[in-house]
Parts: structure tokens; C-alpha cells; sequence
């Protein structure tokens, strides 16, 4: 036995010595109630169930990406914007200087954020570098074939995409479907409630004052820290959940997404942020923009979905195990004939 403990272990090492320098790991929310009816606003149904990431994608995993795919530092793409790094409300530094493959840093306070200052194509790249298994992965080509796009016409995803934008329905639906069945009706606001939010303050830090729970959100400039009145805050601090359990989808940052996964000359923008209004956080609260154009950009963040779950590491190491303990017991068995 201590011979099948060395070897699942000298697997579980070697592939953990694989895992690339830079990745992130994201945590997944599952929309379920596949089939659900719209609402009538006619947004919200969807087909299939699929995930969608539970918090808003953060500037510490952005930076992360930058360094995988840009590791020299020349911003293939302009997928660094210098306003991260100039403007008080981003949240990334580049550093020319700094060695290859950590010319991108977060700033102090600022990792657990979400990451603004960023377009469609740049949501669309991260989508294509999650789909290319992350590290060196391409940012081209995967869920939408973009070839060194970075203005017009936003592509179609591409069929059997893992990992992408979210269309409107979808996002729609993550935000205010009551969920439980197929026609469960929907909530007014992503916090389940048909009652405007209350603004959240936030410490000097930028945490926001409600914590992960009750009918809460960042905007109307609420969350005044480092010197700003109001500011972006940590995910996942700002009330509660969706229905499904997806945090800030009524406040923080507006969020892209993919109208119907089409691709076209205009792209969605749905959720409230900081600046924003009560009405701008609701459910009859839209807008449509050209994928390039920031739109206020320290405004606009996203999050994606995914019709993959991605395995915990945890269920990842067992399963080698468990194929080691195999190939193991079937050798014995075949020693002892």
C-alpha cells in the first residue's frame, strides 16, 4: 500500500508542478429552472441551465490574465487600459521595469474589486484565455474568434464555447428570476426584493457596509473611501444574493453582456454602479453600446458564464487517486495469477 501512496502522490505532485504560473480560479453559481418562462419585459428566458460566476470578475484575477498573456509587457490587444493605473478608481498598475510576467499589480485595497476600465473585447479575451486552459493560453480563438479585433463589430460566440459573455437572457435571469420552478415569476432588483436597495457606505478600505446579506447595493455614490466620493467595493459585500446566489448584480459596476450571442454592432450593459441610480439597479434598467466604448469606464465591469462547471482542485487530486488506487489493484491482480 505505501507503494500506491507514493505513486498517487507523485501524480497529484506533478501535475500540481504543470498547473500554469499564472491562473485564477473562479467560483461558479448554477442557474437552474431550464425552460423558465420571461417576464414581461420579454428578458429572462432561457432554454438550459448553465453557471454564471457568483461575484464579479475582480481586478487580482484581471491582473493575473494581464501577466499570463502579456507577460513582456507590450499589451497585445490593449487589453491594459492606463487608466487602471492612473485613475484613483482602478485598480492595476504597470510596471515596465518589473521582471517578465509581473509587470501587472494590484494596487493595495484593491484586488478584491471589480476590475473596470475594461470593453467587451477585453470580457471576450478572458472569455478565450479560460477556454485555452488559462497560462499561455490564446485570447484569439476559442469563444469567439476575434484575430486582433479590438473595434467593430462584436463576433458570435462559437458553438460548444465552455466558457463565455453572458446573453441578456441569461444575465437577466441570474439577476431576478425567483427560481424554483419554470414559472416562478421574477424580483425587481438582483437582491430579491421589489423594494429599492438601500445604499451601502464602506470603510476605509472599500468594504462595503451591508455584508453578504439583506436588501442592499453600492450606488448613488454611497461608498466613499480613498479620498472618492463613491467608489467601487469589495465583492460580495454590498447585500445580499440572487435567487441563484450571484452577488452585485444590482450595483457596483454595470456588467457586459452578449445580447443574444450573436455578435453585432451593439452589445448589452445590464446591473446598477456606484454612481448610479435606484432606477438604474432594476430589472427595466438597460443599455446598448458599442462592444469598444467604456461608457464612463470606471462604471463597466463584467462577469461570465460558463455551461462548464470547473471541478474543485480538491475533486481533481481524488480522481488521480482514484486512478492510481485502480492501475494498482488491477497489476496485483494480475502478480497473483
Amino acid at each position: 500500500m505505501s507503494r500506491f501512496l507514493g505513486l498517487a502522490l507523485a501524480i497529484v505532485t506533478l501535475s500540481a508542478a504543470s498547473t500554469p504560473t499564472h491562473g485564477i480560479t473562479i467560483e461558479w453559481v448554477t442557474v437552474g429552472d431550464p425552460g423558465n418562462t420571461a417576464d414581461d419585459t420579454g428578458y429572462g428566458a432561457v432554454a438550459d441551465s448553465f453557471q454564471i460566476m457568483k461575484f464579479e470578475f475582480t481586478n487580482s484575477q484581471y491582473a493575473d490574465f494581464l501577466n499570463a498573456v502579456d507577460p513582456t509587457g507590450t499589451n497585445p490587444n490593449s487589453v491594459y487600459d492606463t487608466d487602471m493605473g492612473i485613475q484613483r478608481r482602478g485598480g492595476i498598475i504597470f510596471t515596465s521595469g518589473a521582471v517578465n510576467g509581473s509587470k501587472y499589480t494590484v494596487k493595495s485595497d484593491r484586488g478584491d474589486k471589480p476590475v473596470n476600465y475594461v470593453s467587451w473585447f477585453d470580457a471576450a479575451r478572458v472569455a478565450n484565455w479560460l477556454e485555452n486552459g488559462q497560462g499561455s493560453g490564446s485570447t484569439e480563438t476559442g469563444a469567439y474568434t476575434l484575430n486582433n479585433a479590438t473595434s467593430g463589430n462584436a463576433p458570435a460566440v462559437n458553438s460548444g464555447a465552455s466558457y463565455f459573455l453572458p446573453t441578456e437572457d441569461q444575465w437577466y435571469k441570474a439577476a431576478y428570476y425567483k427560481g424554483g420552478s419554470t414559472n416562478a415569476g421574477y424580483w425587481d432588483y438582483a437582491t430579491q426584493s421589489d423594494t429599492d436597495p438601500t445604499k451601502v457606505t464602506s470603510d476605509s478600505t472599500g468594504n462595503g457596509s451591508a455584508g453578504s446579506t439583506g436588501n442592499f447595493a453600492n450606488f448613488d455614490r454611497g461608498a466613499v473611501w480613498d479620498s472618492q466620493g463613491g467608489n467601487v467595493t469589495t465583492v460580495g459585500t454590498n447585500g445580499g444574493t440572487s435567487a441563484y446566489g450571484a452577488f452585485d448584480m444590482s450595483g457596483n459596476v454595470r456588467e457586459w453582456n452578449d445580447l443574444t450571442g450573436a455578435g453585432g454592432a451593439l452589445v448589452g450593459i445590464r446591473g446598477g454602479n456606484w454612481p448610479g441610480s435606484a432606477d438604474d439597479l432594476s430589472s427595466s434598467s438597460r443599455l446598448t453600446n458599442d462592444p469598444t466604448a467604456a461608457l464612463a469606464p470606471s462604471t463597466n465591469g463584467f462577469r461570465l458564464a460558463s455551461l462548464a462547471a470547473v471541478p474543485e482542485p480538491s475533486t481533481w487530486a481524488m480522481g488521480l487517486v482514484g486512478t492510481a488506487c485502480a492501475g494498482w489493484w488491477m497489476k496485483r491482480r494480475r502478480r497473483a495469477r
